[in-house]
């Protein structure tokens, strides 16, 4: 059997190594022309390291990111609300990693290079047409510098192209917009002391005045002992372009009121994010879950399946989650027709569960609710504006409709 795969992100390289371990030859099609470690901070729940350890490639991210220990949700005044442990501190036996992105997909690329060979990612092939025959799939690439084209064959195609698939506008015919939740987020990267422990995620006030979210995404520190940490500042902006483009630049004066305010005994936030090498704006867009992903021997993966908000750490970790599933329905069927549409069958009820969690119970709802029980005041006692169990079952539900929540992965033994 033969794949093609268009697009190298994380899913993509994350399908091949899969195929590759199953002895399911591939080769990987990108439209850019050349694989930049760009992008932000990301984060890999338990669910998704342990898809990722079964590829050997757990000690490369580890060394590259953070083990984050616990999540810990404010109030905009810098009042502790709730700190929950996270991987190996909650009793997974694999951790949760918070990573820069551009890493992540360097150490994914390299795997594939040297497991699969150099020539097995092409760059600078821009997807044109699919045509199914009865024995395959004939997949059009024009090289977007304008040199030529170039057309393969394979036994079945992946769209792996993201959240503007063309892949995807092929095969689902019906009307497919972007929709826009009502947040833009702005985000970047500050090299900074470490917060905390420097293993802590923070979360801090709510969408209507302004919702923070800070992050180590490395253990490294530079001459002056700074970690590089991920940032991010959202809040409820009136209707914005959909388009989908997370690398726009933004600017600091569009969402520094937001966190003006949130200067917390740990972390001076305004000076915090003022410092920061770069800011990038994102209208927050997901799509509806579709009524199929496959269309006879082509079918989607990641983004160009189901674009969900960047909220709950989920993106990347479903993407991964496809990858696997996948190629095992490749490897124990006969025919790929048939292992395609058996994998939709399995992954697209799950992945609408979550793209309709992060649109109304992510598990920042913690947040919220604090946020309209106190109207958005300081509290005497958190225990007087919420109980431990309501906590509890928050949480619980978002790890549930994910799929990474103990009962669902196991613990230490």
């Amino acid at each position: 059997m033969s794949v093609i795969i268009v697009g190298a992100g994380i899913g993509g390289l994350t399908l091949a190594l899969q195929l590759h371990k199953r002895g399911i030859q591939c080769r990987l099609y990108e439209m850019a022309a050349a694989i930049e470690p760009l992008g932000v901070g990301i984060n890999l729940l338990p669910h998704a390291t342990r898809e990722l350890a079964e590829l050997d490639l757990l000690a490369p991210l580890e060394a590259a990111g953070v083990l984050t220990s616990q999540y810990c949700f404010y109030n905009r005044y810098g009042q502790l609300i709730h700190a929950e442990p996270r991987g190996r501190n909650a009793g997974y036996q694999w951790p949760q990693i918070s990573i820069h992105r551009g890493m992540l997909q360097q150490i994914l690329l390299r795997a594939v290079m040297e497991r699969l060979g150099p020539e097995a990612v092409l760059t600078g092939r821009k997807f044109v047409f699919a045509e199914q025959t009865e024995r395959g799939v004939v997949t059009g690439f024009e090289f977007v510098d304008g040199s030529g084209f170039d057309t393969v064959v394979g036994e079945a195609l992946i769209g792996c192209d993201g959240i503007r698939s063309q892949v995807r506008n092929q095969i689902y015919l019906m009307p497919d917009e972007l929709r826009y939740s009502g947040v833009t987020m702005w985000r970047g990267i500050t090299r900074w002391e470490p917060v905390l422990d420097g293993e802590t995620m923070i979360y801090a006030g709510w969408l209507e005045g302004g919702k923070v979210i800070v992050y180590p995404v490395s253990n490294k520190r530079d001459a002056d002992g700074r970690q590089m940490l991920n940032w991010l500042c959202e809040f409820y902006v009136p209707p914005r372009d959909p388009s989908g483009d997370w690398s726009q630049p933004g600017k600091l004066d569009d969402f520094l009121w937001a966190c003006e305010d949130m200067r917390f005994d740990f972390l001076d936030v305004p000076e915090f994010v003022r410092s920061a090498e770069f800011i990038l704006e994102y209208p927050m867009v997901d799509k509806d879950p579709i009524h199929y992903w496959t269309d006879g021997r082509i079918t989607l993966l990641g983004d160009a399946a189901h674009p969900m908000t960047p909220r709950g750490s989920n993106g990347a970790g479903q993407a991964i989650l496809d990858a696997r599933v996948l190629a095992e329905q490749l490897a124990h069927a006969d025919d790929p027709f048939v292992a395609l549409h058996e994998y939709d069958a399995i992954r697209r009820p799950a992945t609408a569960r979550v793209v309709e969690a992060n649109r109304t119970n992510p598990p920042d709802a913690l947040l919220r609710e604090v946020y309209e029980r106190t109207g958005n005041q300081p509290f005497e006692d958190i225990d007087e504006v919420i109980s431990r169990e309501e906590i509890d079952a928050l949480a619980r539900s978002y790890r549930q409709a994910a799929g990474f929540d103990q009962s669902q992965l196991g613990t230490e033994s």
